[in-house]
């Protein structure tokens, strides 16, 4: 309906169709849309565009790839509404729906473009899950942030926290996955 798909119609279709392009190496989907990189490190993103999430700076609809602006795109992943990456230079970005501080920027703004998450350069992976995010840095240590209304974060309580929170005091996280309400 939105252009999910990224072939540049709205048709659903009942087999596997090839989205236009080459080289995708790492590739992620939310509610009605989805996002890939290329080799080349550009990071392109497809689908429905409701808050932003396909970062463009509108919220246009789009039924192929459009490409998000720079380069050297590492990780990338998003779920519900919201788009979270890592470049290769360590710094961690996020657009899209932010009504539950997901994007964290100490508030709840939704924003169309991204924006950089702090001014660190040391995140190493990103999960999204419903409104909340998980992401691990070089040094191995957990934070999160975003809705906890059922305690997902792992924080040991229930707050909503809408900038980066370090989750426990371990050093050796390798690996995380977000979803609907849990962690």
């Amino acid at each position: 309906y939105y252009g999910t798909i990224g072939n540049n119609s709205t048709v659903d279709v009942s087999s596997p169709v090839q989205i236009p392009g080459t080289q995708w190496t790492d590739i992620a989907g939310g509610n009605a849309f989805a996002g890939s990189i290329k080799d080349d490190g550009t990071l392109w993103m497809w689908g429905r565009n409701g808050n932003g999430q396909l970062g463009q700076g509108n919220t246009t609809n789009y039924s192929s790839p459009r490409q998000i602006p720079g380069t050297q795109w590492n990780r990338f992943d998003s779920y519900r509404a919201s788009s979270m990456a890592t470049k290769t230079d360590g710094t961690l970005w996020a657009w899209g729906l932010g009504t539950s501080g997901q994007l964290a920027q100490n508030n709840t703004i939704s924003r169309s473009s991204p924006v950089q998450i702090g001014t660190t350069n040391d995140w190493a992976s990103v999960s999204s899950g419903v409104n909340n995010t998980l992401a691990i840095k070089t040094n191995g240590t957990l934070w999160g942030w975003g809705i906890n209304s059922v305690g997902q974060l792992g924080t040991n309580n229930t707050t909503t926290y809408s900038s980066p929170v370090q989750i426990g005091t371990l050093t050796n996280w390798s690996s995380i996955s977000s979803s609907f309400y849990i962690s």
